[in-house]
């Protein structure tokens, strides 16, 4: 089921945590996600503050940043230099006098801002500020003393199906993209 991302290269882009106020109830509902929703071991994880590097339970793709950076930025280069190509196709064939009196320093120039355009979103990809937000309430919830399930979700609807499963068992959620 579980298939790479085309953009990030990983395996497990979502992630959904949520937080309680003990091991137990943390280690309880991990058990009833695996039996009841059919989520893998792999998949559901506990942290607690007794975990010597949660981080490894937060983000287990540890190849995952350098994969990421590299194939986010490859593809979405590509894809930038592509939309610059389109574009100056279209504005070649609208006669655009700017283009049309120059068109190999227009080509040159929209396609390359395509392609910078391109890289700099792969970069935005790389960086992932959606995890900031999950990583944070994580880590401070552990600071506390307190426990969170984290699921590691293969598609959209695994994540909304965690999503709904945690809500319910705790008030205190919280997920990536």
């Amino acid at each position: 089921m579980s298939t790479i991302s085309p953009v990030t290269g990983e395996v497990s882009d979502s992630k959904v945590a949520a937080i309680f106020d003990s091991e137990h109830t943390a280690r309880r509902v991990a058990q009833q996600l695996q039996a009841e929703r059919g989520f893998k071991a792999s998949q559901v994880k506990v942290v607690t503050r007794h975990d010597r590097q949660p981080g490894r339970k937060l983000e287990p793709e540890n190849r995952g940043i350098l994969r990421t950076l590299i194939i986010a930025h490859y593809k979405l280069g590509l894809a930038g230099l592509a939309i610059g190509a389109v574009l100056f196709g279209v504005l070649y064939a609208a006669s655009v006098p700017a283009v049309i009196n120059s068109p190999w320093f227009a080509g040159g120039l929209i396609i390359g801002y395509g392609g910078v355009f391109g890289l700099m979103v792969g970069g935005l990809v790389t960086l992932r500020p959606d995890h900031d937000p999950y990583l944070f309430k994580v880590r401070e919830a552990l600071a506390e003393g307190r426990a969170a399930v984290v699921v590691h979700a293969f598609d959209a609807a695994e994540r909304d199906r965690a999503s709904e499963a945690l809500s319910s068992a705790s008030g205190e959620t919280i997920r990536t993209l």
